[in-house]
């Protein structure tokens, strides 16, 4: 009789990954704000047809909270939104909201209640990325529209 060996379906984070990630994603975060930023900023920007705005929510010593989001065109569509704390004694930058999810988890039991991927966390700073290459890749303006 062969036994059959059982696979460990469990998700382990990959933090050198995510750290990588975090790093990327701060260089390219950091270099759409303003030098001399403050609370309260909103810049507007375009890229292509589509208007996307950066709130900066908080600034610290060692840490800007900003709010990230493509501006509503399309009412029935969802569009990014998210809120990333850039740490700048670190040099990284994670999302920490997104949407209507205030705490966003290293990993998820899944299923679970809410329908959150193992790699909830991973995904949303991936997306970050991603949507942040676009928009330097795509002709963005420094000078903000309003």
């Amino acid at each position: 009789m062969v036994k059959l060996r059982q696979v460990d379906s469990s998700y382990h984070v990959d933090f050198a990954g995510l750290m990588r990630l975090y790093e990327t994603n701060y260089a390219k975060l950091n270099s759409l704000l303003p030098s001399q930023a403050e609370v309260g900023d909103k810049r507007t920007y375009q890229v292509q047809d589509q208007v996307y705005q950066i709130n900066i929510l908080e600034i610290t010593r060692y840490t800007t909270l900003v709010d990230l989001f493509q501006c509503d065109q399309t009412p029935n569509f969802p569009l990014p939104n998210m809120t990333v704390r850039l740490y700048h004694d670190a040099r990284v930058a994670e999302v920490c909201a997104s949407e209507k999810m205030r705490v966003i988890h290293a990993r998820y039991d899944y299923p679970n209640k809410k329908m959150m991927q193992k790699d909830e966390k991973h995904q949303l700073n991936q997306f970050l990325g991603d949507w942040l290459t676009f928009c330097l890749k795509m002709g963005i303006s420094r000078e903000p529209l309003l």
